[in-house]
C-alpha cells in the first residue's frame, strides 16, 4: 500500500472491516486506531499543526526552542522512546540528542503485505536497529504487534524501551474516562514539573491506584480528574505475579475500550502522564489534554545516566541490557473493541 496523508503526514495504513491502524512514515508513530463504525481514534492528536520532523528547523519556535522541539513537531499517538526515556543530559542536547531518542524522529521504511504492516528503521547514533511487525486478522479487532531491537555495536549496551502510548480528545474527557491496570507497587514523579498544579504528593510511594495528595487524602487514578488544569506523572510497577500484564481505557461517552497487554518480564512498568492544560509554553499553549499510559523497562522519563544510577526499584531494574551484535524481540498487542461497561475492578 502506498503512503497516503494523514494531517498532513506522509502515512501507511493497515486495516480491515473493523478498524484502520495508521502509522506515520517519520517518526514511525502508530498514530491512530480507529474505530470504523464510530470515526473514533482513542490515541492523541496535538492540537497543533504536526509537521514532518526532517522539515524542522530551530528557529520554527511555534514548536519551542529545546531538545523536544524536533519531536513535538512531529508527535501522533503511540510514539516510541528508544533508546532513552526522557530527556538528555547538557553535553548530549548540544550534540543533538533528542528527548526520547532519536526513533520519533527519524524516517522509517513502511510496507503492508498479506495483513501484516513491516516497519524498519536504524538509529544511526544509537547503533539499532528497529523492526516491527502489525498484524490486524480480517474481522478482529486485535493488533498483535512484534518489536526486535538489534544491538549494531560491539559491546553490550544498557537501554531505555518505552512504548508511550498517549489518549486525547474525543476519547479522552475530564472525569469520566476510566483506566484499569495490572498495576501494584506505585511512586508519584519525585519533582514538580507541572509550574505547581500537581496536586500529587512528591515522590509518594503507594498502592495502585490510590495515590496520595499534597493536601490530604488520596485520590482513585482510574478515573480521569475533573479539573481544568493539572499536571502529573506516576509510575507503577506490574504486577509480578502475573506473566501477561496491561491496561484497558475506557470511553463512556463512545462506549469504546482500547486495551494493551504485554509480558511483564518485557515491560515491567507502567508510567501514566497527566497534561490536562497546565502547560502554557510553546507548543501546548494551556490547550492541551492527555493521559499518557506509558509500559517500559524503565520507571521515570529521565536522563540515560539518571537511569543507570538508579539501577532497580522495588526490587524492579530501571533499564535492559542489549547484548554486543545481537537481537532482542518483544511482542505485545493493542485491540479496541465496543464496550458498555466499566472495566472497573472492586
Amino acid at each position: 500500500m502506498p503512503a497516503f496523508s494523514y494531517r498532513g503526514r506522509r502515512a501507511v495504513a493497515l486495516e480491515n472491516e473493523h478498524l484502520r491502524v495508521v502509522v506515520t512514515v517519520e517518526g514511525g508513530h502508530i498514530a491512530a486506531i480507529v474505530d470504523k463504525a464510530s470515526g473514533v481514534n482513542p490515541l492523541w492528536s496535538p492540537p497543533w499543526a504536526t509537521r514532518e520532523p526532517s522539515t524542522w528547523t530551530p528557529d520554527m519556535l511555534e514548536y519551542g526552542s529545546d531538545a523536544e522541539s524536533q519531536l513535538l513537531a512531529g508527535i501522533l499517538g503511540h510514539n516510541l522512546c528508544l533508546d532513552t526515556f526522557g530527556g538528555p543530559s547538557t553535553e548530549e542536547a548540544a550534540a543533538g540528542l533528542r528527548v526520547h531518542g532519536e526513533t520519533g524522529v527519524i524516517a522509517h521504511e513502511l510496507c503492508v503485505e498479506g495483513g501484516v504492516l513491516f516497519q524498519t528503521a536504524v538509529l544511526q547514533h544509537a547503533q539499532l536497529r528497529f523492526d516491527r511487525r502489525l498484524r490486524l486478522a480480517p474481522g478482529s479487532r486485535r493488533i498483535e504487534i512484534e518489536e526486535s531491537v538489534e544491538n549494531l555495536a560491539i559491546q553490550d549496551r544498557p537501554i531505555a524501551w518505552t512504548e508511550h502510548v498517549t489518549l486525547g480528545p474525543p476519547f479522552l474527557e475530564r472525569g469520566r474516562t476510566v483506566t484499569e491496570a495490572t498495576a501494584t507497587r506505585s511512586m508519584v514523579t519525585e519533582s514538580d514539573f507541572t509550574g505547581g498544579y500537581c496536586r500529587h504528593k512528591i515522590a509518594a510511594e503507594f498502592d495502585w491506584p490510590n495515590v496520595p495528595l499534597e493536601a490530604g487524602g488520596t485520590e482513585d487514578l482510574r478515573v480521569f480528574t475533573p479539573l481544568d488544569i493539572s499536571g502529573s506523572f506516576t509510575t507503577h510497577l506490574m504486577d509480578p505475579a502475573l506473566d501477561t500484564v496491561g491496561f484497558q481505557a475506557w470511553s463512556p461517552s463512545h462506549q469504546l475500550l482500547l486495551s494493551y497487554e504485554w509480558k511483564r518480564t518485557d515491560f515491567p512498568w507502567l508510567g501514566m502522564w497527566e497534561e490536562n492544560h497546565c502547560r502554557t509554553a510553546l507548543p501546548w499553549g494551556g490547550k492541551t489534554l492527555t493521559r499518557g499510559l506509558e509500559f517500559g523497562a524503565s520507571p521515570f522519563a529521565e536522563t540515560r545516566r539518571s537511569m543507570i544510577e538508579r539501577g532497580t526499584m522495588f526490587g524492579a531494574p530501571c533499564y535492559r541490557w542489549i547484548p554486543a551484535r545481537s537481537k532482542v524481540t518483544v511482542s505485545y498487542a493493542a485491540s479496541l473493541e465496543s464496550c458498555t461497561a466499566s472495566p472497573l475492578k472492586p
